[in-house]
């Protein structure tokens, strides 16, 4: 590991413990050439993923899995809402294990956008509205307002214990 201040090869571990969420391996490191210390986070990834991209032809593009792109567009949706960074990082992770754990290297990106959605109902319905609303690709007004009447509706019965 490269230390971030003098750019030296070699370091040494001095702490290693597991993050409060599990996802990753968080590591004091200290410097051999400068004695500088350092954290890293190094998550544990169970196989590479490749994300099948749909193209309005009926063929897919592949590209592979990027979590930060994945934090990017969840962090969008939830911008000037009361959501903590962790709760962001906590659902992404999780998405990121279920599909490491699916079996299959290749995942339609369809398949991902339902698991943010479903990921994001439970934390907030107006980032999960935001989110939905470039997802499924609304054309106009009615069909992001019947959208959202739908989610409001869901909210209301929830409120009401139903």
């Amino acid at each position: 590991m490269r230390c971030p201040f003098c750019g030296h090869e070699a370091s040494q571990v001095k702490d290693s413990r597991p993050t409060e969420d599990g996802a990753a391996i968080r590591r004091r490191r200290q410097c051999e050439a400068c004695a500088a210390r350092f954290t890293t986070f190094e998550r544990i990834q169970l196989r590479e993923l490749t994300v099948l991209k749909s193209e309005g032809t009926g063929e897919s593009r592949r590209e592979p899995f990027e979590r930060d792109k994945l934090i990017r567009s969840v962090s969008l949706a939830c911008r000037k809402r009361p959501i903590e960074a962790g709760q962001i990082e906590k659902l992404v992770s999780g998405i990121q294990r279920q599909l490491e754990t699916l079996g299959d290297t290749d995942i339609p990106s369809q398949r991902i956008g339902e698991m943010v959605m479903e990921g994001l109902k439970g934390l907030d319905s107006v980032a999960y509205i935001r989110f939905a609303s470039v997802y499924r690709d609304f054309r106009e007004a009615k069909d992001f307002e019947a959208f959202a009447s739908s989610v409001t509706e869901v909210g209301h019965e929830k409120a009401k214990g139903g």
